[in-house]
């Protein structure tokens, strides 16, 4: 379903800069089920606003439903975590996305397409933040 997310992207006019492989986790809150996670450069006109409602309506074209309870199970997920714009704050949107740094499931593949890129809040490099979240462990 991810390659399948990323064609569907593209082919919405996404240029698809790079994309990780694959890792799997388990749930952020109370779904009992483990969940295939990746990460994509994307290059995109779009202000962040738009991006995501198209991001919101390739998760709808996948199934998803938004019924208000948080966390969830759905079929896919696509968040905007980093913009090479730096900071978003909207009533919508934050970006960065405020959890990101914690997670692992997020900083493992996007440190292995974008170790370079910097969180604007701290000025760390995404190596440099999975680095320091593995040392945590």
């Amino acid at each position: 379903m991810l390659r399948a997310a990323l064609a569907e992207m593209a082919a919405r006019g996404l240029g698809i800069e790079a994309a990780s492989t694959f890792v799997r986790s388990r749930p952020v809150g109370p779904s009992q089920r483990e969940y295939a996670n990746g990460a994509a450069v994307v290059s995109t006109s779009l202000e962040p606003p738009a991006l995501l409602c198209l991001l919101q309506g390739i998760e709808r074209d996948f199934g998803r439903r938004r019924l208000g309870q948080r966390w969830r199970a759905r079929t896919l997920d696509l968040d905007l975590i980093l913009w090479s714009g730096g900071c978003w704050a909207d009533a919508v949107l934050v970006i960065p996305h405020r959890a990101f740094r914690g997670r692992s499931f997020v900083l493992d593949p996007a440190a292995r397409i974008a170790r370079d890129w910097r969180d604007p809040i701290t000025g760390l490099r995404l190596a440099h933040l999975h680095h320091r979240l593995g040392k945590r462990k």
